[in-house]
C-alpha cells in the first residue's frame, strides 16, 4: 500500500509512503511511479503524524458521565465521595458487562486516532486488533487504594516490569508525602511510571521515569494540575487521557486544554504523544521512518495554518484515516470510491458531528448491546446523519 502525497509533520514536501508487512517501508518523493499491484490512497491537502499513544485509560470506563460537583484535596477524597452520592449513576454504567464497555473504550481512543493505549487496571483480554491495549507493566492503583501495595512493589519476580501507579493526585500536604512513602518503599529500584502527580515536586520527579500528565481530570477533580513545567528537567512526561469518569472522550479536546496552561510548548507537548511514550514503554513506534510500525493518523490541513497549530486544531471529524500496524481502521467517507471492495469489507459507518466516517467492526451492533443493559447510555456518535434523526 502507498499512502501518496501527504506531508509530514515538520517537514517541507510531500511524500509518499509505502507500507508492507505492517510496518514502513519506505518514504519516497511526491509524484514517484507506483510499484505494480500496490493499492495507493491520493490525499489532497493532507498532514500526516504517529498515531497518537494514550499512555493512561481505563478502556472499560468510558461510559460514565464526569461524577464529582465539587473541587477535592485528593483522589481519596473524591473516590469516597462518589461512591456515597452517585451510587445509581455508577451501578447502571456496570450494569453493562465490561467486555462490552472495554470495546467501547477501544473505540473511543480510535475514533479520535489513537493508535496505542495503555491500560491501567486488570488485563481485559480484548487483543490488539484495532488498536494496540498495552498491559506490559505491573500496575499498582495507588497507594491509597491498592491493598499491600508495598509487598507488589517489591516483587521480585516483576522486577522487569516498570510500575504503572497513581501518585500524588491531589493538592495537600498528604498527597506530596505519598509521594515519599512510595519512593522510600521502592527497594529493588524499580523503574516508576507515576500518573498524574500533581504534588510532585522537582526532587521526587528524579526518582520516576515517567509521568503521565492528565490535565483535564486534574482541573476537574482538584482545579489544579502537575507542575510538568519544572518536573520535565528531570523525568520524562507522557500524555494521557483518564476515563470519562474525570475527563472529555476526546483527547483532542484534552490537548487543546494542555495547550492553554502554556507549561510546555506545542513541541514539548507533541513529544508527549509519540517519542517520549514510545521510548519509555519501548514501542516501535512514535516516527515516521523506515522500519517503524505503521501507526499513522492523517488530517485535514487549515488554510494559513502550520503543521502543529494543524495539529492542536484537528477534530475528529478532520480525521481522514488511520492507520494500525498497517492496517486500516478508520476512513473519511471520502476515501470510499479510492477503497476497493475487499478493503472496505468489515467496516461500518457512524458520524461524528455529521462526518462519515467508516470504522472498522460493527460499532453500530455494539451500541445497541451495551443499550439493552443501559437503554439511557450516550455515545459521541451517531449511526444516521443528525439532519435525519427524529425527536
Amino acid at each position: 500500500m502507498i499512502l501518496q502525497n501527504v506531508k509530514i509533520i515538520g517537514s517541507d514536501e510531500r511524500v509518499n509512503i509505502q507500507i508492507s508487512n505492517g510496518m514502513i517501508a519506505g518514504i519516497y518523493a511526491a509524484g514517484r511511479k507506483k510499484q505494480a499491484g500496490n493499492l495507493e490512497l491520493t490525499f489532497d491537502n493532507a498532514l500526516i503524524f504517529p498515531g497518537l499513544i494514550n499512555s493512561h485509560d481505563h478502556p472499560d470506563f468510558n461510559l460514565f458521565p464526569q461524577l464529582g460537583d465539587k473541587i477535592y484535596h485528593n483522589y481519596t477524597e473524591w473516590g469516597k465521595y462518589i461512591h456515597e452520592n452517585y451510587k445509581e449513576e455508577i451501578a447502571r454504567v456496570l450494569n453493562i458487562p465490561v467486555l462490552l464497555r472495554a470495546q467501547w473504550g477501544i473505540f473511543k481512543n480510535l475514533l479520535c486516532g489513537v493508535t496505542t493505549v495503555v491500560n491501567h487496571g486488570e488485563p481485559l483480554g480484548i487483543g490488539n486488533e484495532l488498536v494496540t491495549v498495552f498491559e506490559k507493566t505491573q500496575c499498582i492503583h495507588s497507594v491509597g487504594f491498592e491493598k499491600n501495595w508495598i509487598a507488589k512493589l517489591n516483587n521480585p519476580l516483576k522486577w522487569n516490569l516498570p510500575v504503572n501507579i497513581h501518585i500524588g493526585e491531589g493538592t495537600d500536604k498528604a498527597s506530596a508525602q505519598e509521594i515519599d512513602r512510595l519512593i522510600k518503599w521502592n527497594l529493588l529500584h524499580r523503574k516508576l511510571i507515576g500518573t498524574h502527580g500533581v504534588a510532585m515536586t522537582e526532587a521526587q520527579a528524579k526518582k520516576f521515569k515517567a509521568l503521565v500528565w492528565c490535565p483535564e481530570s486534574n482541573y476537574f477533580l482538584l482545579n489544579a494540575t502537575a507542575p510538568v513545567n519544572l518536573i520535565n528537567k528531570y523525568t520524562t512526561i507522557l500524555f494521557g487521557t483518564d476515563s470519562t469518569l474525570t475527563g472529555n472522550w476526546n483527547i483532542w479536546d484534552q490537548l487543546q486544554l494542555a495547550q492553554k496552561t502554556s507549561l510546555l510548548n506545542n513541541e514539548q507537548l507533541y513529544a508527549t504523544l509519540n517519542i517520549n511514550p514510545a521510548k519509555t514503554w519501548q514501542l516501535n513506534t512514535g516516527e515516521i521512518a523506515p522500519g517503524k510500525n505503521a501507526d499513522l493518523v492523517i488530517v485535514k490541513t487549515k488554510d494559513g495554518k502550520q503543521d502543529l497549530e494543524v495539529f492542536f486544531a484537528t477534530t475528529p471529524e478532520d480525521i481522514l484515516l488511520v492507520m494500525h500496524n498497517g492496517n486500516i481502521r478508520l476512513f473519511d467517507e471520502s476515501l470510499k470510491m479510492q477503497m476497493d471492495i475487499e478493503q472496505a469489507d468489515g467496516f461500518s459507518k457512524i458520524y461524528i458531528n455529521g462526518a462519515g466516517k467508516y470504522v472498522q467492526g460493527d460499532l453500530p451492533l455494539l451500541m445497541q448491546k451495551m443499550k439493552e443493559f443501559y437503554p439511557a447510555v450516550q455515545f459521541p456518535v451517531t449511526t444516521i446523519q443528525p439532519e435525519y434523526v427524529h425527536s
